[in-house]
């Protein structure tokens, strides 16, 4: 009776270990499903048991993957079916009574997985929270129904662009009957000639012309096609037109044509319109028409040294010199000074640099211009070197530059002139500050840094 009661006592206490095992291992197994989500999509073991029909039990894998049925957890425990596929991160168990799986949603922690499950739902838009799951056949419903939204919002887009633009062929047909015709820049510059020409235009529609002509003769071969149909020397004419803005617009013309253009240089020369336009500035005439007639000179001019010696003999130079003597035309002194600085440099520049016997001959042409000469001796010294005492930063950089040029051959001149002595020192204090202003602003190459160090050259040499 005893080793009976021993037994007994012993199968009982196996039977008790046995089932903490059992426990033990499910917790382990429920824990493990807690840190890794990605395991939670379970798959059942495969099993040579068969159900009651004799048949085995459906598996995830063997289920057709349209007829797979999604498991939606709760936070109650619930059984899952065979065939069932668990979301990630849902809470799995055995239940040890009756041998069935289960799983919830995990617990909320501090309310974050109600807020995620939230914003899921905000995205996902309205959804039937009531269903449990959806069904395959549910879904392509679903999708179908979103792909014929866009394909409906894709057609309404399309319509409004439709009746935004025509198509490509109305307009064709449009322009066919409109008989539209692109005109190149010959056939316009000939109808604005002709109409600047024609007896018949009033003289707002022969400025208008000149206006449009100033534009196409810009270009190189624009203004070499204007020379050949004529254009250049009706132009050149309109200088000696009663109407001042015909003058005006005519020399405007002219200088944009004889920009960098040496053949339409000789035209314009051989035409008479250097003569012509050295008669608008040394007689009575408003302040635009001899701006404009300083445009065209500057431009004739301009690399060219055969036009340059033409300009000398004709006394270009004492021309200029009135307009310093004249009221009402203080914006055109410094257009003047900047002219013969050009003209010097230009020189200058040509004598200095390394060239082949193709330049010789312009050389020559160039040693044949005494301009340096003649402006020393009609005083042109004094007459820049005054204008650094206007007020425009501008205008003195300009004047620094051409006294500076002049220096070589104006220093005695200058060495006697107190008043640019007085000049020269009150610029250097103005620029000084300006320019520790610039420093102290980062600016350490300034503008007014340059203009110093151009009079403080000016003052070193002629001390």
């Amino acid at each position: 009776v005893a080793m009976s009661h021993w037994a007994g006592l012993l199968f009982t206490v196996a039977k008790v270990n046995l089932l903490v095992l059992v426990v033990s291992a499910v917790f382990s197994w429920s824990s493990l499903s807690d840190r890794v989500p990605e395991f939670a999509l379970t798959k059942i073991e495969e099993s040579d048991i068969k159900d009651d029909s004799g048949k085995e039990p459906i598996t995830e894998d063997d289920a057709d993957p349209e007829d797979l049925e999604v498991f939606y957890p709760t936070r109650q425990w619930q059984t899952i079916r065979p065939g069932q596929a668990v979301p990630a991160g849902s809470h799995v168990r055995l239940n040890l009574q009756t041998g069935d799986r289960e799983a919830k949603l995990p617990d909320s922690e501090n309310g974050k997985s109600d807020m995620r499950e939230e914003r899921r739902r905000k995205r996902l838009g309205k959804v039937d929270v009531d269903s449990n799951s959806f069904t395959s056949q549910e879904l392509k419903k679903a999708l179908a129904k979103m792909k014929e939204s866009e394909k409906a919002e894709r057609k309404a887009h399309e319509e409004e662009v439709r009746k935004k633009f025509r198509p490509i062929e109305q307009l064709k047909e449009e322009f066919e009957k409109l008989n539209v015709k692109m005109e190149t820049d010959y056939e316009i510059m000939v109808k604005l000639i002709s109409k600047f020409n024609s007896s018949v235009s009033t003289l707002d529609e022969k400025v208008a012309a000149l206006y449009d002509l100033e534009y196409y003769v810009h270009q190189v071969d624009n203004a070499k096609d204007f020379l050949s149909m004529g254009g250049l020397q009706l132009v050149i004419d309109g200088l000696n037109s009663t109407e001042a803005v015909l003058k005006e617009h005519a020399a405007f013309v002219l200088g944009a044509a004889l920009s960098s253009n040496p053949k339409v240089q000789i035209e314009a020369i051989e035409g008479g319109a250097l003569q012509k336009l050295l008669v608008i500035l040394a007689t009575e005439q408003p302040l635009a028409v001899k701006k404009k007639a300083l445009f065209a000179l500057s431009s004739m001019l301009r690399h060219f040294p055969y036009a340059q010696q033409q300009f000398l003999k004709l006394g270009g130079l004492q021309v200029l010199r009135s307009l310093f003597r004249q009221k009402g035309m203080e914006t055109l002194h410094v257009r003047v000074v900047t002219l013969l600085y050009d003209l010097i440099v230009e020189k200058m520049l040509l004598e200095d640099s390394q060239h082949g016997d193709q330049m010789e001959e312009k050389i020559q042409q160039y040693r044949q211009v005494k301009l340096v000469p003649a402006v020393v001796e009609q005083d042109w010294c004094v007459v820049v070197s005054n204008l650094l005492a206007m007020p425009e930063h501008d205008t003195r950089e300009k004047v620094l530059k051409t006294v500076g040029v002049l220096m070589a051959f104006c220093k005695e001149r200058y060495r006697g002139d107190q008043a640019l002595s007085t000049t020269l020192s009150l610029l250097r204090s103005e620029y000084e500050e300006l320019a520790a202003e610039e420093q102290r602003e980062g600016d350490k190459d300034g503008y007014f840094k340059e203009l110093l160090g151009s009079v403080n050259t000016i003052i070193q040499e002629l001390r």
